[in-house]
């Protein structure tokens, strides 16, 4: 069995390609640098280090090749001989390699070959319409036809959490990648075309729309919330952050608003969900993964976005009649992260909060951010602000009963 592993990084090493040659794959990696291709080509295999605390685990992963991306004919041919595939490139490079896959369900269709799926492992909603809309506007429609027919494109969740790589986790291999634990990969079961492939540890999930809310609108959420929280610290560690006690509760309470929205709109069990938000806090405690919050919170305009973990949580919490308090002091505190890094220094929150998140002034959303946001600029302590929450919400719940 041939897999193609498109992105040779931390998530394509770290996570995805291992899965694969566990699985009994031969895995091809497709990659632009050169280091990593010619690496691959030369050991046929490279270490992951699973990381936890001061305990660690070596696992070589084997049976692996490479190939140049900018190769487009070698790319072509791979994708041709593939029985599946998998991208891990980031969201802004996806539309960079659209031109060697169409290449590749080119010489698949001329072949006549099976159904070929491609697992999309990026951390963008609706990344199986977006690469879909890429691929088809470089296809005529005949080949939008066989394409329809013929490609699956299965959205993925990934929650394995692979930080930048320093020389320190390297310990002398640079092909080296360290990684939490966790190594699940919950996939859209209803996206496959043919016989959907056994890999292991990856959950067919249907309707797999609930894993990708709660992956962006829990996990990515929460772990925002707590860079930026961090920040206001002046905290170098996403471990550092949430050791806090105010940090802790100000995250697990805007998860549990989302979890509760959640469990509502697709009708999951509640306790479910909190069980993983509490193995995720303490995942977030693993000091040994090294993860700062200037790269979780990074790219705030993105992460402020009207569909993205803090603002599209926020609205989901609101239709499902639950006002957000706790994630509004994460948003509020985005806001600083966003502010801090804009060149033009005439911004204000309210005017990010219309432009980027797309919200009104008059929005209860907006109201609730503004007030948090002026809080933490008048100098009030998380503590204090924590304790403003709290009584939100208390007099939410009394107006409920």
């Amino acid at each position: 069995m041939k897999a193609i592993m498109y992105g040779g990084g931390n998530i394509g090493r770290g996570f995805i390609g291992m899965l694969l040659s566990k699985s009994g794959y031969e895995v091809t990696f497709i990659d632009v640098m050169d280091t990593v291709v010619d690496t691959l080509n030369r050991e046929h295999t490279y270490p992951v280090r699973i990381i936890k605390g001061d305990t660690y685990e070596d696992i070589d992963v084997e049976n692996v090749s490479a190939i140049n991306g900018k190769d487009v004919n070698a790319v072509a041919e791979a994708i041709a001989n593939a029985d599946i595939m998998a991208t891990a490139v980031g969201v802004n490079v996806l539309k960079f390699i659209v031109p060697n896959i169409v290449e590749g369900l080119r010489l698949r269709k001329e072949r006549n070959l099976p159904p070929f799926n491609i697992v999309i492992c990026e951390n963008l909603m609706d990344a199986n319409k977006v690469l879909e809309g890429m691929i088809k506007e470089k296809l005529s429609d005949d080949e939008q036809k066989w394409f329809d027919e013929n490609v699956g494109l299965v959205e993925a969740s990934i929650g394995r959490m692979v930080p930048v790589q320093t020389e320190d986790m390297k310990d002398g291999n640079p092909m080296r990648i360290c990684v939490e634990s966790y190594n699940y990969l919950p996939v859209d079961k209803d996206a496959f075309k043919g016989e959907i492939p056994q890999i292991d540890n990856m959950i067919p999930f249907s309707p797999f729309d609930f894993y990708i809310k709660r992956k962006l609108y829990i996990h990515n959420m929460g772990h925002a919330i707590c860079a930026y929280l961090g920040d206001l610290y002046k905290l170098e560690y996403i471990y550092e952050s949430i050791d806090k006690d105010d940090v802790y509760i100000i995250v697990r309470g805007a998860m549990e608003e989302s979890a509760r929205a959640l469990s509502k709109k697709y009708n999951v069990m509640l306790e479910d969900i909190i069980l993983h938000i509490t193995d995720l806090l303490d995942r977030f405690t693993n000091a040994a993964l090294r993860d700062t919050c200037k790269r979780v919170g990074g790219d705030p305009a993105r992460k402020l976005s009207p569909k993205d973990r803090l603002i599209g949580a926020s609205k989901l919490a609101i239709e499902m009649g639950i006002t957000p308090v706790y994630i509004s002091i994460g948003v509020a505190a985005a806001l600083f992260r966003y502010l801090s890094e804009a060149q033009d220094k005439t911004l204000t929150p309210e005017l990010i909060l219309e432009e980027v998140c797309c919200l009104k002034t008059d929005e209860e959303l907006s109201k609730l951010v503004v007030n948090m946001f002026a809080l933490m600029k008048n100098g009030t302590s998380l503590k204090d602000i924590r304790r403003y929450a709290d009584k939100i919400v208390a007099s939410k719940l009394i107006n409920v009963i």
